[in-house]
């Protein structure tokens, strides 16, 4: 395990205090280079898969959960209760790079997919500042769906792997701020990803891909509540291959060849949204 992240997110930040597991009457906490375990040694979320795919089972879902917060809650920390998504949308996020460790990519993308099950799109994930209050439980899921979808979007995954070890590396033992982990993403991806987290952490609506077929041309949009939203997603028709469009919150044509109502398709195993054919 603690190899499969240190090749993520870059070596265990915390190698002068050790890593230790302590036996707890609880269920589990992430605490720093000490993680308080309760699972009664049992595969799973006490015996239980919250993806519902069989991945979760193969391994101990308390040992790897919050051990993966020792790079994201532990040694990158939110200066505000109200982005302790950096700590929960991470650490969930790792459960699915550590399966995809182990039993390979496909594995890995199947388990954070299954975890929707879990999302209930209630409220916002950001929380309000400065009173010290967390938002939505979505930030678990919702939030490792998030950060899959980014990884689809940048297209490239040694890139991805250094963004996330470049967070640790550089947020070494530090707190930060919402701008600072969605801005250091965005920079180094080469793509403004604001938009995208915003629209997934602070409003608690899902985007829905519209498109619109008129006098045989295609028109596509987001419906979406963040400013400026531009998520570029994959489509393609039955039996092609798969590429990326960037569609904007206003009606545009779309060159795809051949493409009919019942012939598109979207990722939609990768990207969590909605999609509409008008």
């Amino acid at each position: 395990m603690l190899k499969a992240f240190e090749y993520w997110f870059g070596p265990y930040p915390f190698y002068e205090d050790g890593y230790k597991l302590i036996e707890t009457p609880h269920l589990g906490m992430e605490h720093q280079s000490g993680t308080a375990y309760g699972n009664h040694y049992m595969n799973g979320y006490l015996g239980r898969d919250l993806s519902s795919t069989g991945w979760g089972l193969k391994w101990d879902f308390i040992i790897v959960h919050e051990s993966g917060h020792e790079w994201f809650g532990n040694n990158i920390t939110s200066k505000d209760l109200a982005d302790m998504w950096v700590h929960e949308s991470f650490a969930n996020y790792s459960e699915s790079l550590f399966v995809e460790q182990r039993y390979g990519k496909q594995a890995g993308q199947e388990y954070v997919h299954g975890t929707r099950l879990s999302i209930l799109n209630d409220r916002p994930i950001v929380g309000p500042y400065n009173v010290n209050k967390e938002g939505s439980g979505d930030m678990y899921y919702k939030g490792g769906n998030l950060l899959n979808m980014v990884r689809t979007i940048i297209n490239d995954d040694e890139k991805w792997r250094s963004i996330l070890r470049g967070l640790n590396k550089t947020f070494y033992h530090k707190t930060v701020t919402y701008n600072d982990i969605v801005d250091y993403i965005s920079d180094k991806a080469g793509k403004n990803l604001n938009p995208v987290f915003d629209q997934y952490l602070k409003y608690k609506n899902i985007p829905i891909l519209n498109f619109m077929f008129t006098r045989g041309q295609l028109y596509c949009r987001w419906i979406a509540d963040a400013k400026g939203f531009n998520m570029p997603v994959k489509v393609k028709i039955k039996g092609g291959e798969y590429q990326f469009i960037t569609p904007t919150t206003r009606f545009r044509p779309i060159e795809i060849k051949g493409a009919t109502k019942e012939n598109i398709e979207v990722d939609t195993f990768n990207y969590y949204i909605g999609v509409l054919v008008d």
